[in-house]
């Protein structure tokens, strides 16, 4: 069974920064793409960042340069380090696991808000 853990998510103001973790079970962890997406009320979901079993790493136009996502195989973790933060910002945060053999998985979501 697939599980997904977010936690780091809360309030902080403008400039500020925050670090998401979403610690994954059920999964073999280190051969997975896991991402981090972001909705807001009426909105759809959006891609974050994301990072390959390999490594590789995508970002969304909106978040490049201030965020960073990075996973730890050994704790069978990925985060999102979220730096210089914006209104804009301002979401639930929710952890995917995308599995080749079964599709998407995803956490429960964390709130961020980000205060102007």
């Amino acid at each position: 069974q697939v599980q997904l853990v977010e936690s780091g998510g809360g309030l902080v103001q403008a400039g500020g920064s925050l670090r998401l973790s979403c610690a994954a079970s059920g999964i073999i962890f280190s051969v997975n793409t896991m991402g981090w997406y972001r909705q807001t009320p009426g909105k759809q979901r959006e891609l974050v960042a994301q990072i390959t079993g390999a490594g590789r790493t995508y970002y969304a136009d909106s978040v490049k340069g201030r965020f960073t996502i990075s996973r730890d195989n050994a704790k069978n973790t990925v985060y999102l380090q979220m730096n210089s933060l914006k209104p804009e910002d301002t979401a639930v945060y929710y952890c995917n696991a995308f599995l080749m053999s079964s599709g998407d998985y995803w956490g429960q979501g964390t709130q961020v808000t980000v205060s102007s």
